[in-house]
């Protein structure tokens, strides 16, 4: 069954605590590459059949008022995934 996956970050300008915690801790765990983390949100959400574009742009609507903050957060992808992948 196909799924659309959602993800969603939160705006730039916003504060990410989660992420914050996670790049002070990963030095800690032996992980020095990385300076910096934002946490962000994924959903997927499973289609019974074929993805149409009308399945998708209701993807879309739900995930700019739903499955998103859109004073604090980005949605920024609406991708389609098969089993295949």
């Amino acid at each position: 069954m196909p799924r659309i996956v959602v993800d969603v970050m939160p705006k730039p300008e916003i504060l990410d605590p989660q992420g914050k915690a996670i790049v002070g801790a990963l030095p800690r765990l032996g992980f020095t590459a990385f300076s910096g983390v934002r946490q962000g949100k994924r959903f997927e959400l499973t289609v019974d059949g074929e993805v149409t574009e009308e399945i998708l742009a209701q993807a879309r609507e739900a995930a700019a008022t739903l499955l998103s903050n859109p004073v604090i957060e980005d949605v920024v992808a609406v991708t389609v995934v098969t089993d295949a992948e």
